[in-house]
């Protein structure tokens, strides 16, 4: 149900989404659909937190190979899998992490972005020795949110996202979190300039 939830979404958007669309393109009867799912929001955010789990298992397998030496590339790597999710994962497009249909859909007491900049904080200090404060985080929530904005942009201009505002979206985030994030002791000094 969750993958012809994804596939409607991109056809028909959030609005024109109906427990009754979603049942005719599961093939499943209308009650299969209300056993497990009271509503269309329940369901959005069911595959919400599925796509949140998948970016953050990609995370996890980007940040665990050797390719990545500094932080740097741990905000590059977290860029490039927001990306490339736009341009791979059916109803992503539309529904980012969750933000179309609640700003809080992921956790009630933050909202969406806050939550992604605090499993991003989560990664950057488990993977590169960051120091969890609350002045990464503030910064992490700032670049995700300028980031998201940018990315969306991007995709508003082209299907398969604009490569000249993706690429200031990134140099603009890296130079942010630069000047404004303390980075370890062993980390470069100057940010990479691509």
């Amino acid at each position: 149900m969750l993958d012809a939830c994804a596939e409607l979404v991109d056809e028909v958007g959030y609005e024109g989404l109906t427990t009754t669309l979603l049942a005719e393109r599961a093939e499943v009867a209308i009650g299969s659909v209300y056993q497990f799912f009271p509503d269309k929001r329940a369901i959005v955010q069911a595959l919400t937190l599925r796509t949140m789990e998948s970016y953050l298992q990609r995370l996890d397998e980007r940040f665990a190979s050797d390719d990545l030496t500094h932080w740097w590339d741990g905000v590059g790597a977290g860029i490039d899998e927001y990306i490339t999710m736009h341009r791979t994962v059916p109803g992503f497009r539309t529904l980012h992490f969750g933000d179309v249909v609640d700003l809080h859909l992921l956790d009630e007491q933050r909202d969406n972005n806050g939550v992604i900049a605090d499993q991003l904080a989560r990664v950057l200090t488990e993977r590169f020795g960051m120091t969890d404060e609350p002045r990464l985080r503030f910064c992490l929530e700032i670049a995700v949110e300028t980031a998201d904005a940018l990315i969306k942009l991007a995709f508003r201009r082209s299907p398969e996202g604009d490569e000249r505002v993706l690429a200031e979206a990134k140099s603009l985030i890296r130079e942010y979190l630069h000047q404004h994030v303390e980075a370890p002791a062993e980390a470069p000094v100057e940010a990479p300039t691509s």
